[in-house]
C-alpha cells in the first residue's frame, strides 16, 4: 500500500529542507533509542495521534501500520481500545480518519 507522500509534506518540505530534515532526524533518533519495535512504535502514535485530533498524523501512522502488514481489523481494534481513555467522541473521529485511509483502497 505504499502510498506517495502527501503533497502538503512536500511543499514544506521543499519550502523548508533543513527543518523537515531535521524532523526526520529525531524522528529517527526517536525509534532507535529505545526497545520498543517499529509496529508497537506505530500503534502508540496513533493512538497520541487520535488524541490530539491530528487528522494528518492518524493518516500517516495508518499508512505505516497497513505497509507493516496489520489488517485494517487490527487498526480499527486499536482504535476502539481507546475509548476509555479519549472518549467515545474522539473514538469516532479517530475511526473516521483511520477508514480514510483504509477504505480508500
Amino acid at each position: 500500500m505504499k502510498k506517495d507522500i502527501p503533497a502538503h509534506y512536500q511543499k514544506i518540505k521543499a519550502q523548508h529542507p533543513e527543518y523537515i530534515a531535521a524532523v526526520e532526524a529525531l524522528s529517527e533518533t526517536l525509534k532507535n533509542t529505545g526497545p520498543l519495535d517499529e509496529s508497537l512504535a506505530q500503534f502508540l502514535q496513533l493512538a497520541a495521534s487520535i488524541a490530539i485530533k491530528s487528522e494528518g498524523a492518524t493518516h500517516s501512522h495508518t499508512r505505516q501500520l497497513v505497509e507493516l502488514g496489520f489488517s485494517p481489523d487490527e487498526i480499527r481494534h486499536a482504535v476502539i481500545l481507546l475509548s476509555n481513555t479519549i472518549g467515545f467522541p474522539n473514538v469516532m473521529a479517530g475511526l473516521s480518519w483511520v477508514n480514510d485511509i483504509l477504505e480508500s483502497e
